[in-house]
């Protein structure tokens, strides 16, 4: 029996290791697909455009929201993120599942006009070692870093409005955690009403 994918909403602070998580997963779980997501900052060393984000002039950013391409977008240290619509859809109808990694308020927003999606909050294993985690990057100025670690204080906060916590100490048992919760997930009753119908025919 066919059935939509999940729609999967990823967040965590900065430096938490989303990416590297996810990145993971996909590569372990060809049914999983990675949402792109639009953004006006400038790409990172080794970043690609159309694969790890689509990157836009403001003036770019403000047609999409114009236009209804976006499904949620949100203003972040400075810099636009959106998700477009369209890719969410197509993937999800084609039965493979979205994940979708933004950040807490685009996330917040998700769910309210997707109550059936999925969400996953990464935590660290401490403050200390999320601080460790951006410096160690190397991408970025002083006072961006102290921004960074001021919004993952609040974002922190905020964990608890979603339906399930991921602590990376370690990034094989992250994607063993999230692998576990798409599978539990799946085999919801709500999400499997077809099957009795099939039963009775």
């Amino acid at each position: 029996m066919s059935r939509e994918g999940l729609l999967v909403v990823v967040s965590g602070p900065s430096g938490a290791g989303k990416g590297t998580v996810i990145n993971l997963l996909k590569q372990k779980d060809d049914n999983v697909k990675l949402s792109v997501s639009a953004t006006t900052r400038q790409p990172r060393i080794g970043e690609i455009e159309g694969v790890n984000y689509f990157f836009k002039t403001h003036d770019q950013f403000n047609d999409m929201i114009k236009g209804n391409q976006l499904v949620e977008w949100v203003k972040y240290c400075d810099n636009f993120y959106g998700t477009p619509k369209k890719y969410i859809q197509d993937t999800v109808e084609k039965g493979y599942d979205c994940i979708l990694e933004i950040e807490v308020e685009g996330a917040l927003n998700i769910k309210e006009n997707y109550p059936d999606c999925v969400s996953i909050f990464i935590l660290p294993p401490s403050f200390k070692e999320l601080k460790r985690r951006i410096e160690g990057r190397g991408t970025e100025q002083s006072d961006v870093i102290c921004k960074r670690l001021e919004k993952a204080r609040k974002e922190i906060e905020f964990a608890d409005r979603y339906d399930y916590v991921i602590v990376n100490d370690s990034v094989e048992n992250a994607v063993v955690g999230i692998s576990n919760i798409l599978a539990a997930e799946k085999l919801k009753f709500t999400r499997n009403k077809g099957i009795l119908k099939t039963l009775e025919s």
